[in-house]
């Protein structure tokens, strides 16, 4: 209930065997049954049976006559069918009857709540050894375990109880040990008469079954035949003490212990039976001798009763469907199958079940009319169902349709060539049976509920009856021939679990099913239905007809007709047999006359002498069986004269009689002589399909080299269709052949001339037609040749997997495989990874020959195969390149971007920096043009560099460019007295950014390049030329003084010799110093007429300002900013602006226009000729320049506040347009502004004392420094009210305003005593240590006093 409940199936639950096939054949194939049926049937004879659904509107009518249908059915107990539960019960019975006839009737015991299986209990028990061993060993728990109790609950003792009272006795009686009378009695004096449980009043036998056929003996026979024993047994005495004796003891004593068999009238006392009765029986009693009598007679042959009630058609279908209805407790139609199913197996395995059912089965169609119409019947067929009338399909005609060999039995076998009726209800059945004569058979079902079938394929039907032997052999020792009783079913799935092949269907409405030779098939009905079926046999089961008579000798059963009678009947019409059929009967016949010949030849040899014609064919079956197998004879018989009417076959002479043998006579149907002839006939009909069908099974069994070619294939089949041979297994097999060859034949030339098909052979499929072609029964020349392609193609697939293998196949290899494919007119899986790669290694080998030209691998080429190389299929080689042109690209990108923005750049960039940035980019394997254009740039403006520095400037080789174009940072160094050094250790702080130092050319060079611009390198050109213009102002000032006549004018060194002056002195014109002529005057340059300049202030040739302009014009033109381009454009800046300043202050001062006039160098004559005069002109020019400068400062305020006419001097020297004309004309113009000269003197005389005293040597605070400016070039020193500190500036006319923690600072030793910073008046560290020095101020100051 547990496992009903959870929906597990139970152990002992039917599990339905797999389906048999099914076909639905078109209406072509359903024209002509028997050669459907040949079609079907190497498949459908593997499962013994098989399912046809007709065509959509196949539907014949029914044509029974309802009403009028009347039979008998037949009563089927559904737990007497199962064979082992039919033991159990014949087992039941043979107990129940033994006690019966001791007066003790049987009730069988439960235990464990369940009735007792006593039949298993006694098997178990016979098989371990018996009572005694069981009870010796103690295996009473091992039975009940077996039998299926628990354990532990003393089942054991039950058993033994019950065996020893019900079983033991009976077991004793089998064996006869109750018969012996030498038994010792006391063996049994424990054992008792079988109690009989308690059961319901008035019941005096167990209710165990009712039972159609059990034997009940009659009383009359029983006691005549027990008075003749009694009185075979008396005693042969005249006087008899005793009237009533037992026979055990042979007393008469104890006369109320006496009992008298109620069978034979024999006494026993109840102390001498085995085992003895303490009560006397209460009904009838029998004694030992009488109940071995009754329980060993025979078994009546177990089979089906019948019905007491005639039904008609109607009325059983109301009953059966009230059955139904009533037992699963719903509607008919919607009991599922599975459940029915099921539910018969539980019923026909449980013993205790008792369910009885009623089958309408073998009701003759001629008697009551076929289901199908059928001519001049009594049915009324429409115009619209006349062809169903001479239908194959319709059983009618079916059976003697001109292709079964059933036409030729002329005996009446109404079972097999006319339709029989099945009118079934639920649960009724049809057991395991082979049809007879292991014909074929065929079911229809005209309308119902379905059929269940059970199926076995003939192959089988040996194994099925050894499985049914081997579990029920009790039936077969009664009735050898059981199965052929259709009485016996057993469970599928039993058979199953013994290795037996079985399937099953369910039949509806409309279908047919078919059995094949010796397929055993059982089955039962789901309910009411009706169904009709026929036997019928064809060409290819002769043989086994006659297998089948064979073994019907075996289990003497009869035969329905005779086998031999068949063949020789159609071998007398041998002229008009099918040449098929012909050639079946001439086999049939050669081995039946060869057995026919040597049983007669062996009944001669054993004396049989007498022989005598019989014409066997004239008289009835029954007439001529052999009274041994029941095997109709036909062509021989043995008789006897003293058995009229009894005859055996020649296989059972010694069982005819006991006569001699040479009384026997042979009777015969034909002399062998008629026989031969016969055969012959039949051969000579065969012999022409004999021989066209041996060649063509040679023909299609030839092997390798044997093989004909199609022509001979063509020619057989020519031949068949003009003989008209039939059209059966060999000629259809001959003809499929030769299709498919000529298919093969087709393909094959199409594949070889490489014609395009609209779908492609795989290889594999390729590969498999080949083998198709070696397996062909024909030979066909294209199979080589395909071989020897498919090779080719096997080869091909190789190479292109070793090809695509590669990381970076080659385009050539790619090609030629794809070329070599168009040869093949097959589907190749590697054409599109073939075609694919191509694709990529033409992209790899483009990407590869640009990578190996950078010249010419632009950016656009770079970007087309980045493009091309997207659209690709993805492969490694492919992605890798990709990554490696994608980062070229980037790169390439980035540094044409970089290079452009550089070459665009305004303010343009420095030579480092472009230099820098093509030195990277030189790297990079492509074509970027502008960074071939920066190169390009670059070698512009080193050879500007090398122009300007060559060329068009005339620098001197001993001075680089920026020496000369840039301000000079160091001014008279060399010669110059020593000064004084103050360092701040606090510089002040301002809020301007750090000015780096420029205290050297190389200072000056890394200040330009660091520059971002050209603005700021003009703020630091414009920086060192306030430096220059200061230092050479101080260093003109400086060395005009030391040239003033003095004490010590000896201890004087002037030129680059450093020594006293004497001879010839040069002054120079920039920086006042004096030179003798022979060190530094070139005898050359006596007639040079332009100022003359020291070597150290000569740095170039003073190229003329056009030349200057182009120069700088070009450097603008390549777009690099040089520190040398800035250089010169602050000097053409200084140039320009220094005209334009001379021109106003020649125009303010109403100079006269300047004009170039030749002049000589200034010479010094005062050491060589002692003149004052000149001494005096000298300086008077010295005054008047000084003078200039302070009126130039008037008139150029709005330029430049600290412009002087010593800047205008200083950058005239640079170039030579104008020059002389403006020394000349400062010199005329002196006087004019001497006065005002020295008012300025004085008064920063005057301004310079006043504040000397406060600022002497004071250490400055950067933070406190803060810068004063005025509108005059003079600074002033001045307290802030706001601040503690005192604040100082340089009073320099172009304070740089140094920056840092420390500040050098050096103080004026003339009059004024101020402060100055050292770089700011051009003072060195070292300089300021050694030597005094005096500020302009004060030069001038002090020159104006002394003047």
């Amino acid at each position: 209930s547990d496992k009903v409940a959870s929906g597990l199936p139970r152990p002992d639950e039917f599990k339905p065997p797999p389906e048999c096939p099914v076909f639905e054949p078109s209406w072509e194939e359903f024209r002509d049954p028997y050669a459907f049926i040949n079609k079907i049937r190497p498949i459908a004879e593997k499962t013994g049976i098989c399912k046809v659904r007709p065509p959509p509107g196949w539907q014949p009518p029914f044509a029974c006559d309802v009403d009028k249908l009347h039979f008998v059915p037949r009563i089927q107990r559904l737990n007497e069918l199962e064979a082992q539960t039919r033991v159990k019960l014949n087992f039941l019975d043979q107990i129940a009857k033994f006690w019966d006839l001791q007066g003790c009737p049987l009730k069988i015991p439960h235990v464990e709540r369940k009735i007792l299986d006593l039949y298993k209990l006694n098997k178990l028990v016979a098989d371990d050894g018996g009572f005694d061993y069981v009870c010796r060993d103690r295996r009473w728990t091992k039975i009940a375990l077996q039998m299926g109790f628990a354990p532990g609950k003393a089942v054991g003792s039950h058993l033994r109880g019950h065996y020893e009272k019900i079983l033991y006795p009976y077991n004793l009686f089998q064996s006869g040990a109750n018969l012996c009378l030498q038994f010792h009695v006391s063996l049994f004096l424990q054992a008792a008469c079988v109690k009989i449980e308690p059961g319901e009043p008035g019941e005096a036998k167990p209710n165990l079954r009712r039972r159609m056929g059990s034997f009940v003996a009659k009383q009359e026979s029983v006691s005549s035949h027990g008075s003749a024993t009694a009185s075979s047994q008396t005693p042969p005495s005249v006087l008899q003490v005793d009237l009533v004796v037992c026979l055990v003891c042979n007393s008469g004593g104890e006369e109320d212990r006496l009992l008298l068999c109620d069978g034979c009238d024999d006494s026993y006392h109840t102390f001498c039976l085995i085992p003895p009765l303490h009560d006397v029986p209460k009904g009838d009693w029998r004694c030992p001798k009488c109940l071995a009598q009754e329980c060993n007679k025979p078994h009546e042959a177990f089979g089906f009763e019948q019905a007491y009630r005639d039904y008609s058609l109607r009325a059983f279908g109301q009953m059966a469907d009230a059955f139904k209805s009533d037992y699963f407790n719903m509607p008919v139609h919607m009991v599922p199958t599975e459940l029915v199913e099921k539910e018969f197996w539980r019923l026909v395995g449980a013993i205790e079940e008792d369910v009885t059912v009623e089958y309408g089965a073998d009701i003759a169609s001629k008697e009551f009319g076929s289901g199908f119409p059928i001519p001049n019947g009594k049915f009324k067929v429409s115009p619209a169902d006349e062809k169903y009338l001479k239908c194959g399909w319709n059983l009618n005609n079916l059976a003697m349709m001109k292709p079964s060999v059933l036409t030729h039995v002329t005996a009446d076998i109404c079972g097999m060539t006319l339709p029989w009726l099945y009118v079934g209800m639920c649960f009724s059945s049809f057991c395991w049976h082979i049809e007879d004569h292991w014909s074929y058979s065929i079911n229809y079902l005209h309308w119902g509920e379905p059929k269940t079938w059970y199926g076995a394929p003939g192959f089988a039907a040996e194994q099925l009856e050894e499985v049914m032997r081997k579990l029920a052999p009790e039936l077969f020792e009664s009735q050898p021939d059981l199965l052929h009783q259709l009485v016996t079913i057993m469970n599928p799935n039993t058979l199953m679990a013994y290795g037996v092949p079985i399937y099953r269907t369910n039949q509806c409405a409309g279908e047919f099913v078919i059995t094949f030779p010796r397929a055993y098939h059982s089955g039962f009905n789901q309910g009411f239905n009706f169904a009709e079926a026929v036997n019928f046999c064809t060409v290819d089961w002769m043989p086994l007809g006659r297998q089948c008579i064979d073994h019907y000798r075996m289990l003497h059963r009869y035969n329905v007709f005779s086998h031999d009678e068949m063949v020789c009947n159609m071998a007398s019409k041998a002229d008009t047999l099918d040449v098929v059929l012909a050639s079946a009967v001439h086999k049939d016949m050669v081995a039946m006359i060869r057995d026919e010949q040597n049983m007669r030849d062996k009944v001669k040899k054993m004396g049989v002498l007498h022989r005598k014609e019989a014409k066997y064919d004239h008289l009835q079956d029954d007439e001529r069986q052999c009274a041994k197998c029941r095997t109709t004879c036909y062509l021989s018989a043995i008789t006897c004269p003293c058995s009229p009417g009894v005859l055996v076959c020649l296989h059972h002479i010694s069982d005819l009689c006991s006569c001699p043998v040479d009384n026997y006579t042979l009777n015969f149907r034909y002399t062998l002589d008629h026989l031969f002839p016969m055969m012959n006939a039949v051969k000579e009909r065969a012999e022409l399909y004999d021989d066209w069908a041996s060649l063509v099974t040679q023909t299609l069994e030839a092997k390798l080299e044997k093989k004909k070619g199609l022509p001979v294939f063509r020619s057989l089949l020519s031949e068949s269709e003009t003989r008209l041979f039939p059209d059966n297994d060999l000629l259809r097999r001959l003809r499929l052949v030769t299709q498919d060859a000529e298919k093969c034949s087709s393909v094959a030339q199409q594949l070889l001339n490489g014609k395009r098909q609209t779908s492609q052979l795989t290889v594999e499929e390729l590969s498999s037609f080949v083998r198709q072609l070696y397996n062909l029964p024909c030979s066909l020349p294209q199979a080589p040749m395909l071989k020897e392609l498919l090779n080719r193609i096997e080869d091909f697939q190789q190479h292109s997997e070793k090809v695509l293998a590669d990381d970076v196949p080659s385009v050539a290899e790619i090609q030629s495989l794809l070329d070599v494919s168009f040869d093949f007119d097959v589907e190749l899986p590697e054409l599109p990874r073939l075609r694919v790669r191509l694709e990529q290694a033409r992209w790899l080998e483009g990407v590869q020959q640009a990578s190996a030209q950078p010249a010419s691998l632009t950016l656009e080429t770079m970007r087309r195969l980045i493009d091309q190389g997207v659209g690709l299929v993805p492969h490694p080689s492919v992605e890798k390149a990709m990554a490696r042109l994608q980062e070229l690209l980037t790169v390439s990108e980035h540094w044409e971007d970089k290079a452009s923005s550089l070459l665009k750049a305004r303010p343009p960039h420095s030579i480092e920096t472009l230099s820098a940035a093509a030195e990277k980019a030189s790297g990079i394997p492509a074509y970027l043009p502008n960074c071939l254009l920066l190169k390009d740039t670059i070698r512009k403006a080193r050879e500007w560099l090398q122009e300007a520095s060559g060329g068009k400037l005339m620098i001197n080789k001993t001075v680089s460019s920026s020496q000369v174009l840039c301000p000079r940072c160091e001014v008279g160094n060399v010669g110059s007295p020593k000064r004084k050094a103050k360092k701040g250790k606090e510089s002040p702080k301002s809020n301007k950014k750090k000015t780096p130092r420029l205290n050297t050319l190389g200072d000056v060079e890394k200040a330009l390049s660091e520059t971002k611009d050209s603005t700021s390198a003009m703020a630091t050109l414009e920086e060192l030329r306030m430096r220059e213009m200061e230092a050479f102002t101080n260093f003109r000032a400086a060395n005009e003084s030391k040239l003033l006549p003095t004490a010590d004018c000896m201890d004087l060194r002037v030129c680059v010799c450093q020594k006293a002056p004497m001879g010839a002195m040069l002054q120079c014109e920039l920086c006042r110093d004096a030179f003798h002529s022979v060190c530094v005057r070139d005898p050359l340059d006596l007639c040079e007429t332009q100022p003359w300049l020291c070597p150290q202030c000569q740095r170039s040739e003073k190229p003329p300002l056009n030349k200057v302009l182009s120069l700088l014009e070009s450097l603008q033109h390549i777009g690099v900013r040089l520190p040398e381009g800035d250089a010169l454009h602050y000097l053409v800046e200084r140039t320009l602006n220094w005209q334009q300043r001379a021109q106003e202050i020649s125009q303010s001062c109403n100079l006269p226009e300047l004009e170039e006039r030749p002049g000589t160098p200034p010479t010094l004559t005062r050491w060589a000729s002692g003149s004052n005069e000149t001494q005096n002109n000298t300086q008077v020019a010295l005054h008047l320049l000084l003078y200039k400068i302070s009126a130039t400062n008037k008139l150029s305020k709005t330029h430049h506040k600290t412009a002087s006419t010593s800047v205008l001097i200083c950058v005239a020297f640079y170039f030579q347009d104008g020059v002389n004309g403006v020394r000349e004309t400062v010199i005329g113009s002196e006087k004019k502004t001497k006065r005002h000269m020295e008012k300025e003197g004085l008064e920063a005389e005057r301004r310079a004392k006043d504040k000397k005293h406060s600022h002497k040597r004071q250490k400055m605070n950067k933070k406190n420094l803060q810068r004063r400016t005025s509108s005059s070039p003079r600074s002033d020193f001045s307290q802030s009210d706001d601040s503690d500190e005192e604040m100082a500036v340089c009073p320099a006319e172009r304070c740089q305003l140094p920056e840092g923690d420390e500040v050098d600072w050096v103080q004026c030793d003339g009059s004024c005593n101020q402060w100055f910073h050292q770089v700011c008046v051009g003072v060195t560290a070292e300089m300021a240590e050694k030597e005094d020095y005096i500020c302009v101020r004060c030069t001038l100051n002090d020159g104006h006093m002394r003047k």
